[in-house]
């Protein structure tokens, strides 16, 4: 099993490593809107690598975390706004050929309205499913000010640990 792992995300790895050790700043904003555009591309290679290139001199921990944040915010709108816009053209449309009926959806925007500021915030916290909070914030029509405001929250301590951990192994 390990090592069916390791050949799907060896390559992924490696590809980002490459990327950022080509392009720097250049590639850690690259690599990570395509993460937060749900793209598979791990923010944790990307960051760690990161993080060895401000351990070896070659940009700022300050600067290396704000340009994967602010990457972070821009890959998040294109995902939010896939979801904002797959409500209509998807799901209103044809969601009873999926299961979701109108009820669902409005089920959905009520736990959105109560629970969506602290999901926002904290599934940015959390490998995997911080890469596509972004579509169901988007399809529950959160406002897009408020989602702007706790994904940057959010992000910025992700980003941060990651680069200190990629700092002090590198």
């Amino acid at each position: 099993m390990y090592l069916i792992l390791a050949s799907i995300t060896d390559p992924i790895v490696n590809f980002a490593v490459g990327v950022v050790g080509d392009l720097g700043l250049v590639g850690v904003f690259v690599l990570m809107v395509l993460e937060s555009a749900c793209i598979p591309i791990p923010s944790e290679a990307t960051m760690l690598f990161a993080g060895f290139n401000v351990a070896e001199g070659e940009y700022s921990l300050v600067l290396a975390v704000a340009v994967a944040s602010v990457a972070n915010l821009v890959g998040s709108w294109i995902a939010y706004g896939v979801g904002r816009a797959g409500r209509v053209d998807l799901i209103e449309k044809h969601g009873r050929k999926l299961g979701i009926s109108p009820k669902h959806l409005e089920t959905a925007d009520r736990w959105f309205q109560r629970h969506g500021d602290a999901t926002v915030f904290f599934t940015r916290l959390l490998p995997i499913v911080r890469t596509f909070i972004s579509l169901p914030a988007g399809v529950a029509r959160m406002p897009f000010w408020r989602f702007s405001l706790l994904t940057l929250a959010g992000c910025i301590p992700w980003m941060l640990m990651l680069t200190y951990i990629g700092v002090k192994v590198g």
